[in-house]
């Protein structure tokens, strides 16, 4: 990549951008940014972390693009009338889309470990950073969540770990098909489910993604991996999996509330190692088998990647803890389609507790996709008692139609037996949690593309406790 020219992100505070800006300055670039939530007063805590750490931001106006020496990154959410796009057309400055400029740095470096899949990436993609820094290798790692590992007063948006080894890992993205870009040595398929793109098509781009890789970590539980590991070559396949035979198998799973135990078995050694995660549910033991399989794919030995991964305390809005109050438990999830709200539902009702569920989509595009199966997903996982609330949903600006909202979704559970509620905003399902809430039972705020959630998060567990 080219560190002569300075750098400007148009969509800094975005999820993929803000880490892969710091991955760019932390190689010694120069870089200033803007957003649109700059513009409407969200998300201050991070744009105030940015600042400090040197990077001028500005309105999204076209006032930070000033020189066609510029090198000009966007995120897919941009669109090409935003002012900053228009003057960098103007300036005739090169252009990169994020992916584009993630791909340039992961291809260079020389062991590349590339997460793919639907659901699990940035916690996978957190499990190996962790491993591989645990034990030593100072790795790079470019994550769509901020991990809690590396966490700490000064670096509170940690999605991003600068290292000088030679290990680049990362979580790559299928959803707007920038997956091929990327030339990984190890690619981790999770699995491959509907979210933003047709079957068809994400047979297709993860065919290619396994395909260029020399060892691809596949999930046999997930019956579309399954399809692709069976094309594979034998010496380039290495299978994980809680219920299907697999090289690494969890075997005598005991779960608990915010925890997960089993034992970790290897069938082509024999080996047999005991782990127990500090995050819980089921998908996060087959998260941590694909995480060992991967980092086992570089020679690192089972027993230390095991020992190492035991210190893992999860990524931000990943079934994370909010506060309790009133006896009412308050949790914040990145969940959003239906895989992930699956497993986010399965791991709760492991045990007793009601669940009132706030999900906001993210986008109306998304509900236009998979809105029948988001509503057959809490129709077969929310118990009886349970209570689902939907605001509208996520809206920056732009264009899109808005034919398709929340209520596709309502609607469908509540035809099928289980109390679901459409309200247009946050706050009237704000209220009406308040409301329905009574000790022993778990708030869980679900969606993403949001950074204020978790902030209205914590303001329920302020509201409960007054």
């Amino acid at each position: 990549m080219n560190l002569d020219k300075p750098y400007f992100f148009c969509g800094i505070g975005g999820s993929g951008m803000l880490p892969l800006a710091l991955i760019v300055q932390g190689r010694g670039g120069h870089i200033a940014g803007s957003d649109r939530a700059l513009d409407q007063a969200k998300s201050s805590d991070k744009f105030g972390f940015l600042r400090d750490r040197g990077i001028p931001l500005f309105p999204q106006d076209g006032s930070g693009v000033t020189s066609g020496d510029q090198i000009f990154v966007a995120s897919a959410a941009v669109e090409d009338t935003v002012p900053d796009a228009m003057r960098a057309r103007e300036l005739d400055c090169e252009r990169l889309t994020r992916a584009e400029l993630l791909a340039l740095l992961f291809n260079d470096a020389q062991n590349r470990i590339a997460v793919g899949g639907t659901s699990g990436k940035s916690t996978v993609t957190g499990m190996i950073g962790w491993i591989l820094h645990a034990l030593g290798r100072d790795p790079t790692v470019m994550n769509g969540a901020v991990m809690k590992n590396f966490a700490t007063p000064d670096q509170l948006f940690a999605s991003a770990l600068v290292g000088t080894g030679p290990d680049f890992v990362s979580e790559v993205d299928e959803s707007d098909g920038s997956i091929a870009l990327y030339r990984p040595s190890v690619a981790v398929l999770n699995n491959i489910t509907l979210d933003h793109k047709s079957l068809d098509e994400l047979r297709h781009l993860f065919g290619g993604f396994a395909a260029k890789a020399e060892k691809v970590i596949v999930n046999m539980d997930d019956g579309e991996a399954r399809l692709l590991a069976a094309v594979l070559p034998a010496d380039k396949l290495v299978s994980y999996g809680l219920k299907r035979e697999a090289d690494l198998m969890a075997t005598g799973i005991a779960e608990e509330p915010y925890a997960i135990a089993f034992t970790v078995t290897d069938h082509r050694s024999g080996e047999a190692v005991p782990l127990k995660l500090a995050v819980p549910g089921r998908h996060n033991a087959s998260n941590a088998l694909a995480a060992l399989a991967a980092v086992t794919a570089t020679g690192i030995g089972l027993g230390e990647a095991t020992e190492a991964l035991s210190g893992f305390t999860g990524l931000r809005r990943r079934f994370e803890l909010i506060g309790e109050a009133g006896g009412v438990t308050v949790i914040d999830d990145f969940g959003h389609n239906p895989d992930k709200i699956a497993a986010t539902l399965q791991t709760l009702h492991a045990f007793p507790g009601r669940l009132l569920l706030f999900f906001q989509p993210h986008g109306y595009n998304p509900l236009r996709t998979m809105g029948r199966e988001l509503g057959e997903t809490f129709i077969t996982n929310m118990a009886e008692e349970d209570v689902l609330l939907m605001p509208d949903p996520v809206y920056h600006g732009g264009t899109t139609d808005k034919s398709i909202g929340s209520a596709v979704v309502t609607d469908a559970v509540a035809d099928h037996g289980r109390h679901a509620e459409h309200l247009p905003t946050r706050e009237q399902c704000g209220d009406r949690l308040i409301e329905l809430a009574r000790p022993g039972d778990r708030i869980i705020i679900m969606g993403a593309r949001d950074d204020t959630l978790t902030a209205f998060a914590e303001g329920l567990v302020t509201r409960l406790g007054n």
